[in-house]
């Protein structure tokens, strides 16, 4: 419970990449937790995840709801105890409260980090796949976008997309590149062979 196995480890920055998140409960707590939410319509993914952290959850995973876009919109959502190896990935990962892609990403993203990040904030082009970077600033983009580049040698480049007022940034892995990641080794693959066409 104080130190993550290397395969949940993996997961879990995967996930905060994504759309996990840490939080503290109460500014009583001296440790975070881990939540990770998803569209309904990924239930089968959510369910996936939680099977593998489900020992570090007290509940099952639950339904929410909210509106999108002036869309009624239904989620499945779990969150974990509150732990100390949830409170090193938050000041791992968190900057003045504010999700940061780490200084040594090219170290934590792993295949199965990286399988993760596609399957939490991937979207299949037909020419190519998005990763919604959004959130992140120019920086944190640019310093993900090398170690795909680097780490997996994989074509990228930065697409930018104006929203409420900003510019926000996306990495695009352009299509030459699709094979390439079928097989960045057996895990990737075994993970996303549902997902990537």
């Amino acid at each position: 419970m104080i130190n993550l196995p290397p395969f949940q480890y993996s997961i879990i920055v995967g996930l905060l990449l994504s759309d996990g998140w840490l939080i503290f409960a109460s500014s009583a707590n001296k440790n975070a937790r881990l939540g990770f939410k998803q569209s309904l319509s990924r239930s089968d993914y959510v369910w996936f995840v939680f099977n593998s952290l489900s020992h570090y959850c007290s509940t099952n995973p639950y339904l929410t709801k909210g509106i999108r876009n002036g869309n009624r919109f239904y989620g499945l959502e779990f969150v974990t105890r509150s732990l100390p190896c949830f409170t090193e990935l938050y000041y791992l990962f968190y900057v003045n409260k504010v999700k940061t892609v780490p200084h040594n990403i090219y170290d934590l993203l792993t295949p199965v980090a990286f399988a993760h990040l596609i399957m939490g904030d991937g979207s299949v082009q037909r020419n190519g796949l998005i990763i919604c970077t959004n959130s992140y600033s120019i920086e944190d983009v640019v310093l993900l976008m090398n170690v795909l580049i680097i780490r997996y040698e994989l074509e990228c480049k930065i697409r930018e997309k104006r929203q409420n007022q900003k510019i926000e940034y996306m990495i695009y892995i352009r299509q030459g590149s699709m094979a390439k990641l079928h097989t960045i080794r057996g895990t990737i693959v075994c993970i996303l062979h549902f997902y990537i066409k």
